[in-house]
């Protein structure tokens, strides 16, 4: 190809722009955020300020397209993993399970979102055929068959500028108009799916202190049912010798900016490790609050018609409940199956990337049924229920309190949970006999 543009220049655009640069002459990423934001969350990015996880997976991908860049992390000031496991806990249900088995796949990245970004565009905008301008994407331009190009307008210009293009990626976000554009042009809009999760955030950054607390990473997890209410907590060390913390909530649940009502969730409701942290800790900034209305999914894949030269990567097709972690590692994963396609096919901007979305839509649907079929629990969500769900859930439920216990399970099911593995992979019958077997010991034992 001559020339790729991305709109977009979050993760899911940096990586993407990285992929495309080995098949073009020329990469330009659209960003939309001002080209004075510093390395602070990005106006783009509203969750930015809140807890990240790049999960294992997503972290295999990152070295893969950028060598060497947990090493780099860590020189940048990322917090090296600890030598005491015991650091690292797990509570659910008010039980605190086995800490995270290990992966292989090298010392765990935990950053903030806005300082592994940053890293990751530094090392995108240093390959040489790579480049960024700044400005607000306001369409694409298309012939009967064909995307052929995209229109920004540029940062403190009033004329749109048109940029011509063999392929266009939307890494636009939850926000993405790629619809509305497909709708003005004749093309069908992607069927979307929808789940309201109504997800309440509150975090805020403290100074590590030994003397507060020895924690490197805790997660906190209640699931609604039996009399409890759902609620998500985390703790992850972070560069800048900082703890940054996270309560969270579902629907009329709701953290507030209030320092004293942040204070008082973490010690009422949380281990104490949080009250801990939140009552001696040295608090910097403020209480930052994000919500999120739904979990929701672009089916591209099930389009009829498709105009050839266009992709979409990241949360553009797909954005889930961002407790799980999974946004930065499927963008990673669209990443991999665009390379997958390009790699794949002679001219891939001359036919619609039916292959590409079918890739996609593994990620996607593996990372779906992770977050829906918790989700689904929730008081306020009602469905859609999927084939076979009560039995889905009660061996889930089963394998589930068995992990907490059992190292052999605790590891399997951390490869799914991480995006290493597939859900199909706790399928297998050595899997399905172990639970089973310790499930329904533990049972009669209780």
């Amino acid at each position: 190809m001559r020339r790729a543009v991305v709109l977009g220049g979050s993760m899911a655009g940096l990586l993407a722009a990285r992929v495309l640069s080995d098949h073009a002459e020329e990469v330009l990423v659209i960003e939309r955020d001002p080209s004075d934001v510093d390395a602070g969350p990005r106006p783009g990015v509203p969750q930015g300020s809140q807890v990240h996880a790049l999960l294992p997976a997503g972290q295999v991908q990152l070295e893969r397209w950028f060598p060497g860049i947990a090493d780099e992390a860590l020189a940048l000031g990322a917090p090296p993993p600890p030598h005491d496991p015991g650091t690292a806990k797990v509570f659910v249900n008010g039980m605190l399970g086995l800490p995270p088995a290990t992966t292989g796949t090298g010392p765990a990245l935990i950053t903030t979102r806005p300082f592994l970004e940053a890293l990751v565009r530094r090392r995108t905008l240093a390959v040489d055929n790579i480049r960024m301008v700044y400005g607000r994407a306001e369409g694409l331009l298309f012939d009967e068959r064909r995307v052929t190009g995209a229109r920004y307008l540029p940062e403190g210009g009033t004329d749109p500028v048109v940029e011509a293009a063999d392929l266009v990626v939307d890494a636009m976000g939850r926000s993405s108009r790629l619809s509305d554009w497909l709708a003005g042009h004749g093309w069908p809009r992607p069927p979307m799916q929808r789940m309201p999760i109504k997800l309440n955030y509150a975090t805020a950054l403290f100074k590590r202190d030994e003397k507060v607390s020895d924690a490197w990473v805790a997660v906190f997890h209640t699931m609604a049912g039996k009399g409890r209410t759902a609620r998500i907590g985390g703790i992850n060390s972070v560069e800048g010798d900082r703890w940054i913390m996270l309560v969270a909530g579902y629907d009329g649940d709701r953290p507030s900016r209030d320092v004293a009502d942040f204070t008082a969730r973490c010690r009422e409701h949380y281990p104490q490790v949080f009250g801990d942290i939140a009552e001696h800790g040295e608090m910097l900034g403020e209480v930052v609050t994000y919500h999120q209305a739904d979990s929701r999914r672009r089916d591209f894949h099930k389009l009829d018609r498709l105009p050839a030269g266009l992709v979409a990567a990241g949360d553009a097709v797909a954005s889930f409940n961002p407790v799980y972690g999974q946004g930065m590692t499927s963008a990673a994963l669209h990443a991999s199956c665009l390379s997958k396609y390009l790699r794949s096919v002679p001219k891939p901007h001359d036919e619609p990337v039916r292959a590409y979305f079918d890739q996609v839509r593994v990620v996607v649907d593996a990372a779906w049924q992770i977050s829906t079929t918790a989700d689904i629990e929730l008081p306020h969500v009602d469905g859609p229920y999927p084939p076979g769900y009560k039995v889905t859930k009660w061996f889930g439920d089963l394998l589930f309190q068995a992990s907490l216990t059992d190292p052999v399970l605790n590891a399997r099911l951390g490869r799914v949970t991480t995006m290493l593995d597939h859900p199909a992979a706790l399928s297998r019958p050595g899997t399905l006999f172990r639970a089973l077997r310790l499930g329904l010991l533990g049972s009669s034992r209780r």
